[in-house]
């Protein structure tokens, strides 16, 4: 199985764990997109060029220049390996199908981040809609993060009837911690919440540094992960201005994760980056592993991350995304009702939030279809 893996932000954590999950199961990875940051990558891949966070319209300039030279940046695998594209959002797709027009191969839709131009019933989002509804005729499968975008996005919008294969953003089991849960930090001091991950979410700055301010000392926040600058351009100045917000800066994935979720009491998982579209449906990994650390999550009654919270009743849901719920449900968190959720968390099964390799393999399967007997199997260039 050789997969050419067309990827939008090769800066993106994100892909390289899709990558690892698809050599699990026994595939050829090769990875090609485009970059967003400097430094090394985590491992080789085919730089295509350079985009930015949110600039849909940049992206598409990015894209556009590389269609007609992405038969040549992304050749072909050894004669006689048959290939599977797997495209990484909408514009990979658009490379994608230009590199299908040059060899035979199985395309893969990847669907886990539908920007808020796709939405709607405007002119714009409407075309945008009908590219992907040609896009994705040529698809073999569709693969989601969360079940929410199909019954949103796929059936709402009345999507081309392709297969779907639903893959959580799970983290790999035996890159997580194992034994005995470590007993509840609380110990009568402020109430600790940690935000951790891409840190864009205007609403969540803003609602974080008003709890802290209007009861003082009661709680405290811990940030970690990669701030969104071109959406928080004043983070650094609101969390300095704060004593009760700590930011952490950038942590090391899996092996910072024990520290900084046993530093905490609860994972603030609300994100109304884009409300009542991606962030009510996308299922975050650091669902599966705050939980998966023993960290208490905080979620919104309505999303589809709530959803999943509620059926295993371990978290703190909020009513509505006020401020006076907020400080409402937070305030009942006492060291009784912390322990309680704690052991929620501990009970969930581990197989609802962690990956391991039969699971790698049977998705990889998936993804790459039915398979020849005795086909030939080379290491990707």
């Amino acid at each position: 199985m050789f997969v050419t893996y067309l990827a939008h932000d090769l800066d993106d954590p994100s892909i390289w764990r899709r990558a690892e999950m698809l050599r699990r199961g026994g595939a050829e990875v090769r990875i090609a997109g485009f970059r967003r940051a400097e430094g090394p990558l985590p491992g080789p891949a085919i730089v295509l060029g350079r985009t930015a966070n949110g600039r849909m319209i940049q992206r598409l300039g990015a894209v556009a220049k590389a269609l007609p030279r992405i038969a040549r940046l992304v050749p072909p695998p050894p004669a006689g390996v048959e290939e599977v594209i797997l495209a990484r959002n909408l514009e990979m797709m658009m490379l994608a199908a230009a590199l299908r027009r040059h060899r035979p191969a199985r395309l893969v839709y990847e669907l886990l981040d539908i920007h808020s131009m796709m939405l709607g019933q405007g002119a714009k989002p409407r075309a945008i809609r009908a590219a992907e509804a040609r896009l994705m005729r040529v698809a073999s499968l569709v693969v989601v993060s969360s079940p929410a975008f199909v019954t949103n996005y796929l059936r709402a919008h009345d999507r081309p009837p392709v297969p779907t294969l639903l893959v959580e953003n799970k983290p790999f089991d035996d890159l997580l911690p194992q034994g005995a849960p470590p007993a509840p930090r609380h110990d009568g001091g402020p109430l600790v919440i940690g935000w951790l991950g891409m840190l864009r979410c205007r609403y969540s700055l803003q609602a974080l540094d008003r709890l802290t301010r209007s009861d003082p000392g009661r709680f405290r926040i811990i940030l970690r992960g990669r701030p969104a600058l071109d959406v928080l351009p004043d983070f650094h100045e609101v969390v300095g201005a704060n004593p009760d917000l700590d930011y952490r800066g950038e942590y090391r994935w899996p092996d910072d994760l024990p520290a900084i979720y046993g530093a905490v009491d609860l994972a603030w998982l609300v994100d109304r980056y884009q409300a009542g579209q991606n962030s009510d449906w996308l299922l975050p990994n650091r669902l599966y592993e705050g939980c998966l650390n023993g960290a208490v999550p905080v979620v919104l009654h309505g999303t589809q991350v709530a959803r999943h919270v509620e059926a295993w009743g371990c978290g703190v849901v909020l009513d509505a995304p006020t401020d006076t719920a907020i400080h409402a449900a937070l305030t009942r968190i006492d060291a009784d009702a912390l322990a309680s959720r704690r052991a929620a968390v501990w009970a969930i099964q581990r197989a609802r939030l962690s990956m391991d390799n039969d699971e790698c393999a049977a998705l990889t399967r998936a993804i790459c279809g039915p398979q020849p007997a005795g086909r030939d199997r080379r290491a990707a260039a």
